[in-house]
């Protein structure tokens, strides 16, 4: 019995510190955030993508960012080279979810893509690293499973609570 309740209390406290965790990210997310783009969380994007709905994922880290994991259906778009005309072909009409690392980058793009006429786009809540603290899937760029994921820098790796920092 005393190795039950030493166990359930080992995990009532690691709920508590990822809560915590999770608390100072929200606080974070919401200092960087203009609201100017709709989000969607993960949970909510990894429901509509195995509905089968279609839907563009658009990455728009840095390259060195993609190729160290991406989720496994994204296309990369370079943020800093970012422009319009790299989506001409995709309908005003398409479900489009952008992400970053923690979603500030993919705001500005879903920003542009808005004002370009675009009428369904959403910014994934938290980025990669929300995705990935919530034990979702990514892929390296050989399109196999990875725990990495590059942190942008060690300040920003503070927010990635699972897997292996890379920066």
């Amino acid at each position: 019995m005393e190795k039950r309740t030493a166990a359930c209390l080992a995990l009532l406290f690691a709920a508590l510190l990822f809560a915590e965790a999770q608390t100072a990210f929200d606080k974070k997310l919401k200092s960087l955030y203009r609201n100017s783009v709709t989000t969607i969380t993960p949970h909510e994007l990894s429901s509509l993508m195995d509905s089968g709905t279609p839907v563009v994922l658009l990455d728009i880290r840095a390259p060195e960012e993609y190729g160290i994991s991406h989720i496994r259906t994204a296309n990369f778009l370079d943020y800093g080279s970012f422009n319009t005309r790299m989506v001409d072909k995709l309908s005003k009409d398409s479900p489009i979810i952008v992400y970053c690392s923690v979603g500030y980058r993919s705001e500005r793009v879903g920003e542009k893509l808005k004002s370009a006429g675009f009428k369904n786009v959403r910014n994934l809540y938290g980025g990669i690293f929300q995705w990935v603290n919530e034990g979702h899937l990514v892929v390296n760029k050989k399109n196999h499973p990875t725990d990495s994921v590059h942190t942008y820098n060690k300040n920003w790796s503070q927010w990635l609570t699972k897997g292996i920092k890379v920066y």
